[in-house]
């Protein structure tokens, strides 16, 4: 019975997940509205038409183009998203739960956010060329603060008070951290990693495009050349559609299962 209820709970969440696709579905049309006025005002040589520029993903996927590149990207963007994921998420507790540590980072914290990305891809492409690791370092770099604040602000702002009360029911060290404080971690800690993933496929198509290494940049760089408008926009298209898809498959679940504790503290019909 208890099997059954649990995948009952999880089947609830679920819907309620996907009913929630419409408030993300309203704020894409606006900006479907905003970018159809945009381009009755400019023309189609500043703003290519959404409708036109959807033909034009759609062509490039017909044509088998777009699926090798956009795996290409995105596959460069989640090895540097997940390099500075997890030394971030490390390197963030450990600062957390470590004042030394923490005052000892924040110089190294100014020093890489003070620095461009596009500073950090040249000095990559004079490091390893126009490859694979170029767009990971340059990735790595550039993330990883995000993800370190953002696990620093997790266990600096938890409630001490819960993990007392573990203590006091016998919990030890290792299950407090994993059942109190690690769930209280991602409340900080995700809007950070999303921020990343963000990050990580921007800075990604930034170094193909500068380093000519390739996947979704190399293809902008192209249809720059060749005053293609709506080629251009058809692979921002794509790239941001291949980032949506990445998030709610790869992080949102992920969110949502640690985050079940705040269901069970909002009121009674209250939704955030």
């Amino acid at each position: 019975m208890s099997l059954l209820a649990a995948c009952l709970d999880r089947l609830a969440r679920l819907g309620r997940f996907l009913w929630s696709a419409w408030a993300g579905l309203a704020g894409l049309a606006l900006i479907g509205a905003l970018w159809q006025a945009g381009h009755e005002a400019y023309g189609d040589f500043i703003l290519t038409a959404p409708l036109d520029t959807l033909a034009a993903a759609a062509r490039l996927l017909h044509e088998g183009r777009a699926q090798e590149l956009l795996a290409l990207t995105t596959a460069r963007a989640l090895a540097g998203f997940g390099l500075c994921a997890l030394i971030g998420t490390l390197a963030g507790v450990a600062a957390g739960y470590s004042p030394a540590t923490l005052r000892l980072s924040r110089p190294v914290l100014t020093l890489l956010l003070g620095v461009p990305p596009i500073a950090w891809i040249v000095l990559a492409m004079i490091w390893f060329g126009p490859s694979d690791m170029t767009v990971a370092v340059t990735i790595l770099i550039s993330a990883t603060p995000v993800v370190f604040v953002g696990a620093v602000e997790g266990v600096v702002t938890r409630d001490r008070g819960l993990d007392d009360m573990a203590r006091v029911f016998g919990a030890g060290p290792l299950r407090r951290f994993l059942f109190v404080s690690a769930r209280q971690i991602s409340a900080q800690l995700f809007p950070a990693l999303i921020l990343a993933l963000g990050s990580a496929f921007k800075v990604a198509i930034m170094a193909e495009l500068l380093a000519n290494a390739g996947g979704i940049g190399g293809a902008l760089a192209r249809a720059r050349a060749m005053l293609d408008i709506a080629e251009a926009l058809a692979w921002v298209s794509l790239a941001v559609a291949a980032l949506i898809a990445v998030e709610y498959v790869l992080i949102r679940p992920v969110r949502a299962e640690l985050e079940r504790w705040r269901e069970a503290a909002a009121p009674w019909g209250v939704k955030r």
